[in-house]
């Protein structure tokens, strides 16, 4: 078939049989050449990916490749940002430093959703459900301001005219388009006024370090314009197919064992071994290279190639170093649709730590993590950000070394990925020693707990995130449980203290994931901590306990200068789901689905045994939210008093001044200024006995008065030593204030 002409921005004319449709960028972007639009229908992750991709149409087809190029994220992006060029609004903001602070006094308590599993009228969508007047109303009473709805867009990928389901929980982008399984544009619009009236901010999300299969990714398969250039990856010579694996049927790409890896990084093709295998798996991923299978191209000719994927083998990543840059253009357009087109206040970055890749001049691994790459990437996405009147914050699983850098100049915010573990591994070992560790190397190393989220459950597992001793600093020698100890040593405790009390037979509810961490909600880590087997085990008197321990960790995160985060598995006391209930997920190695049930916030569906997206639904300890605010001993009531405190005293924006040593190691002491001049102390007891104890800290002056912030009721004096005593029950907290003395 002879190749049709290109248009003058490089596209195929779109055939006459479809003149009369109407494109998501006609109706946007009406500047932007007609092109095909494919509405396939939407997967819930519970169906299997397409058969194969035998009898697929080719890139000598013009009409697939318009179809393909009506779909693209680059396209969009292109006509996306014309529409802010030579535009006077673009320099109003000041954009060049971070500014935390300022993201904290916008919305400092956030609810951060996963569409896949929240449940909703039979008539709504999630979008819809979200934009909610009750919903915000019932938000406002508990004291939330932000929302973080997950990734909305459409992801997965694209096998001939098909699309293929996510592989990673909509974290596999593919377009700029709302899936309609979530609702729409004006949905998401109608959300955004309705948190903007509730003095509210939405928080999107863009995944600068890869996409999924997509129309972008089978159009740099087909050799087409600079769309290659979008990702890292690298043609094969038709020579060399042989030291290539045989794709198996049905699919289009296969992994690269290692000494493929090698043979194709010596034969200059790939830069190789990276630093991690991030998901590894035998059988499944071994590296984080895949090949493809024959394509033929826009050409004619046929291709093979190699490309890069930190993550799973359906997300491809992004090249932030191409000459085309098109990697580059497709993440601030899909960021600008997101902040102008759709309202919302901020972006999440998604796995933004792996932006940058170099072959190695050692012979060792290529340099892939805390790349100078990397921070400028970030620096780049956040400041377009702040050009435009965002705010941004980041989940940078590397070191806190890495974490300060990139800060610097980049995120405004990131997210507490080395105090998450540690919170939970004193409270799973009843010793808070590794947790005061992590919180006053932090501080030494110049964070400023203001710039970070401290949260509760997200979508993902119960991470080690132990990367900041096991590897970035493995044989520095630190003091643990009186002993020295590597870094590398000191992870492995860590790691296997962890691994020991919340999972295997001490708790078969949850599940390690690969070898990042434990899948898992609070409330089941709660559960193995306290020694409970079997969550049928669970009755009146144990899910109490869990809420009382549920909310002393609340405490540990909320009475923190910075953000505090909770998701709806928080706030119901959701527990992980049977493991049959979710196999054809766990199929496939991906354990985080036994903690991502369904659940009914609101109470609108009490008969619904699944969300619209098939998740099944899990079990609630507290109950939906219109219930636990007419109960003042629920969860949701009393996370509302700590949340007043906070806000009152102006928690959110005061200064870490001491992490003091104490007197017991399951206590957790944290000092913060306030803007009065007085002091808030968060006092934690996670060990699984009674503590009397004394709080010293030389911050405090002798003879400043100590009163419950809660109640207003003296606790004591401080003493000429700088201290006081106080009681605290298993696995309990309290908020103190120590005003100063009158002069």
């Amino acid at each position: 078939m002879a190749q049709e002409p290109l248009d003058a921005d490089g596209g195929v004319p779109e055939p006459a049989d479809r003149a009369g449709e109407v494109t998501y960028a006609e109706h946007f972007h009406p500047a932007r050449p007609r092109s095909l639009r494919h509405r396939p229908r939407v997967r819930s992750p519970f169906e299997r990916r397409s058969a194969g991709r035998d009898g697929e149409p080719t890139g000598t087809n013009p009409t697939y490749v318009a179809w393909l190029r009506g779909q693209s994220m680059l396209a969009d992006a292109d006509a996306i940002s014309r529409q802010f060029s030579g535009r006077g609004a673009m320099w109003q903001n000041p954009y060049a430093d971070p500014d935390p602070r300022n993201a904290v006094d916008t919305a400092s308590v956030w609810f951060t959703a996963y569409p896949l599993s929240f449940i909703t009228r039979a008539d709504q969508s999630f979008l819809g459900a979200m934009a909610d007047e009750e919903l915000w109303r019932t938000f406002a009473a508990i004291g939330v301001e932000a929302v973080h709805t997950g990734p909305v867009k459409r992801a997965g990928g694209i096998s001939g005219w098909e699309q293929t389901p996510s592989v990673d929980g909509h974290f596999d982008r593919i377009s700029t388009v709302i899936d309609p399984a979530f609702g729409s544009e004006a949905d998401f619009r109608a959300m955004c006024g309705m948190a903007t009236f509730h003095g509210g901010t939405i928080i999107d999300d863009v995944v600068p370090g890869h996409t999924g299969k997509g129309a972008d990714f089978r159009l740099a398969e087909m050799g087409y314009a600079d769309y290659p250039g979008i990702f890292h990856m690298v043609e094969i010579d038709p020579e060399d197919w042989s030291e290539l694996p045989e794709v198996p049927a049905g699919r289009d790409s296969v992994n690269l064992d290692v000494a493929t890896e090698e043979r194709l990084e010596k034969a200059g093709y790939i830069i190789g071994a990276l630093q991690r295998v991030i998901f590894y798996a035998p059988g499944v991923k071994e590296t984080n290279w895949s090949a493809t299978k024959a394509v033929v191209g826009v050409d004619g000719v046929a291709r093979r190639w190699v490309y890069l994927h930190y993550f799973k083998e359906g997300q491809p990543s992004i090249n932030w170093l191409d000459p085309s840059f098109a990697g580059m253009r497709l993440t601030i357009g899909d960021a600008l649709h997101s902040l102008a087109d759709l309202g919302s206040g901020a972006l999440r970055l998604d796995a933004n730590g792996f932006l940058g890749v170099e072959k190695s001049a050692i012979g060792g691994p290529a340099w892939s993590e805390g790349h100078p790459l990397s921070g400028a990437a970030n620096h780049l996405i956040a400041s377009m950000v702040r050009k435009v009147g965002g705010f941004t914050f980041q989940e940078l699983n590397l070191t806190m070394d890495d974490i300060r850098e990139v800060g610097r100049a980049g995120a405004d915010l990131s997210y507490d990925f080395v105090n998450r573990p540690g919170y939970h591994h004193a409270l799973a070992t009843g010793d808070a020693e590794f947790l005061r560790l992590g919180l006053r190397t932090a501080r030494d190393l110049g964070i400023d707990p203001a710039s970070l989220v401290h949260a509760l459950q997200n979508h993902d597992e119960m991470t080690y995130e132990l990367v900041h001793w096991s590897a970035g600093h493995r044989d520095d020698v630190v003091t643990f449980r009186g002993t020295e100890v590597t870094g590398a040593q000191l992870g492995e405790i860590v790691r296997s203290e962890l691994l020991e009390r919340l999972a295997g037979e001490n708790a078969p509810y949850n599940l390690v994931f690969t070898t990042n961490g434990i899948a898992s909600t609070t409330a089941t880590v709660i559960a193995a901590s306290l020694g409970i087997r079997s969550l049928d085990d669970i009755g009146d008197a144990e899910a109490a306990e869990i809420r009382a321990v549920h909310l002393m960790l609340a405490m540990f995160n909320a009475m923190q200068p910075g953000v505090f985060a909770l998701s709806g598995w928080d706030l119901m006391g959701m527990l992980t789901v049977p493991h049959d209930e979710v196999a054809t997920l766990l199929a496939e190695g991906d354990s985080r689905w036994i903690h991502r049930g369904a659940h009914d916030l609101m109470g609108v569906a009490p008969e619904a045994t699944r969300s619209a997206e098939g998740m099944p639904r899990g079990r609630s300890l507290y109950g939906p939210l219109p219930e636990q605010l007419a109960d003042e001993t629920s969860f949701a009531r009393q996370l509302q008093a700590i949340l007043a405190v906070r806000k009152h005293y102006g928690i959110a924006t005061s200064r870490q001044v001491d992490i003091p040593d104490v007197s017991h190691p399951g206590v957790l002491v944290m000092v913060h200024e306030l803007a009065s001049g007085s002091f808030a102390l968060t006092v934690l007891n996670f060990a699984g006995e009674p503590v009397r104890g004394t709080v010293r800290s030389e911050v405090l002056a002798p003879g400043g008065a100590v009163l419950d912030m809660f109640s207003q009721e003296p606790v004591g004096v401080v003493d000429d030593l700088h201290a006081f005593a106080v009681d605290l029950p298993a696995r309990r907290g309290a908020v103190l204030l120590v005003e100063p003395p009158a002069p």
